[in-house]
């Protein structure tokens, strides 16, 4: 019997270490599986807060365009009133001294105070007028019309403008209508230094 006994103490024995290991064993299994949902949430969190400033930066930058950019299918519209202000300018007869009366020049002058506070107006919202003769031909900014056989002009350049051209910001607003010139030697290549 003793030895009978002697057994049953042994294996309660074990089972009593067993089941003392049995709750370090869950203990420690919920400890990682609760490190590992932490681990989890906090990747969610920092996902979640990445995707909130990519968001306000997005926003803010959109806000910045609509600023700026707002107003381009309206300055589109204006353009054309630059442009008949200026042919008005082109086709006012040229007069001086005497031969000048006094409702000649106050017309010429009105439109040149017009013209001027008009442009000035855009400048003022960011509209700019592009100037292109002398440059180099660019099709970002100039739209060819024709070419212009000039041996005294770098090919490739703008030799005249037909219709200015203007830019909102950063933008093209409208393309300038160019000349561009044909038989000269080429426009000279900057190089940089690296």
């Amino acid at each position: 019997m003793n030895d009978n006994n002697a057994d049953r103490s042994a294996e309660t024995a074990v089972e009593t270490t067993e089941a003392a290991a049995q709750p370090e064993r869950d203990a420690a299994a919920v400890i990682e599986a609760l490190n590992a949902e932490n681990a989890q949430l906090k990747d969610r969190v920092l996902r979640t807060l990445a995707e909130m400033e990519n968001l306000r930066r997005r926003t803010e930058r959109e806000v910045a365009d609509a600023r700026a950019y707002g107003i381009a299918s309206f300055a589109r519209d204006m353009l054309t009133v630059s442009d008949n202000l200026g042919r008005a300018l082109e086709n006012l007869p040229k007069v001086e001294g005497a031969e000048a009366n006094g409702a000649v020049k106050a017309l010429i002058a009105g439109v040149e105070l017009t013209m001027r506070d008009f442009q000035a107006a855009l400048g003022r919202h960011g509209v700019k007028k592009l100037d292109p003769k002398g440059e180099k031909f660019d099709p970002n900014f100039h739209q060819a019309v024709y070419e212009v056989p000039d041996e005294s002009v770098p090919a490739g350049m703008v030799s005249q403008v037909v219709q200015s051209g203007w830019t909102i910001g950063e933008r093209v607003l409208r393309p300038a209508m160019v000349g561009v010139s044909k038989g000269g030697p080429k426009a000279p290549v900057k190089v940089e230094s690296a």
